[in-house]
């Protein structure tokens, strides 16, 4: 999703406030741990991404989208998020991320970033208070359930790197959800504080100048809530991207992911990034 600015800041540089830029954009994909190392300790950082853009507007694009740089345990490379609201100290800072936008708006470069809010890091503080209890605060705010009778998890949903979805927590005697690595918990989308506290993020990278987000796996949001199995996979069809040794591919993924509630949640993400004209996702 993409978004212009608000009337107060969108003049930045050579921007344009078209609300549709996004259409037909040349979009230059920068992974800023390989990037440009600016401070000589062998990993790219926000720094260096700036000390390059002057080449990238160079190149004709329109925008660049980078990958995660929040503060993470680096599990999956940044897709594990322990504070949406943070730059990793290996990439730099909040200030380092400032001076890029403003030179990449100055450039005429619109500013997207990976929005990673299917799931987030087992350090994330909101998984650490979850975990805790049944009762406390965020309890629900990540994809709890109990054990079949005989210990088992409650359902054959599988992991995409795989083995079961379901990590047993010895803490709360439950099994969490894991669509990833067993350190991603899934957030639980049907709790209106997790919508709440996820677009609060969104709005803060909004108000930093950014001017979009490339939604990661944007189908996990939501789950279903009677937590069903899935069926099979109809014989003779496959999955596209995914490996046929990997028995995630055997199953028809009717209801661990692409549920209809999705599309309420997007309207409210979209909403949040039309008080931004012209910002896209």
């Amino acid at each position: 999703m993409t978004a212009n600015r608000p009337e107060n800041v969108r003049s930045r540089g050579s921007i344009s406030s078209a609300e549709d830029w996004w259409r037909g954009a040349v979009i230059y994909q920068i992974y800023p741990r390989s990037f440009q190392d600016s401070n000589g300790d062998g990993i790219g950082d926000l720094t260096g991404v700036t000390q390059r853009l002057d080449y990238i507007a160079d190149l004709g694009v329109d925008a660049i989208w980078l990958s995660p740089f929040f503060t993470s345990p680096m599990a999956d490379f940044g897709y594990d998020v322990s504070d949406y609201e943070d730059v990793d100290p290996m990439f730099g800072t909040l200030a380092d991320f400032d001076t890029m936008v403003s030179k990449a708006h100055d450039l005429g470069l619109r500013v997207m970033i990976d929005l990673v809010i299917s799931h987030t890091s087992d350090q994330h503080t909101w998984f650490k208070q979850s975990r805790t209890s049944r009762d406390n605060k965020k309890a629900d705010w990540y994809v709890w359930a109990d054990a079949k009778p005989e210990g088992s998890p409650p359902n054959n949903w599988l992991s995409i790197f795989g083995g079961p979805a379901w990590e047993w927590d010895s803490v709360r005697c439950q099994y969490y959800l894991h669509n990833f690595l067993a350190s991603q918990p899934d957030l639980n989308f049907h709790n209106q504080d997790v919508q709440d506290a996820v677009l609060s993020a969104a709005r803060f990278w909004l108000e930093r100048g950014v001017d979009g987000f490339r939604l990661d796996t944007v189908n996990f949001y939501f789950h279903d809530a009677k937590l069903r199995d899935n069926p099979p996979l109809p014989e003779g069809a496959s999955l596209t991207g995914v490996d046929p040794t990997n028995p995630y591919g055997f199953q028809h993924h009717l209801y661990d992911k692409t549920q209809p509630e999705n599309l309420a949640f997007l309207e409210r993400l979209r909403g949040l990034l039309d008080e931004y004209p012209g910002a896209t996702s």
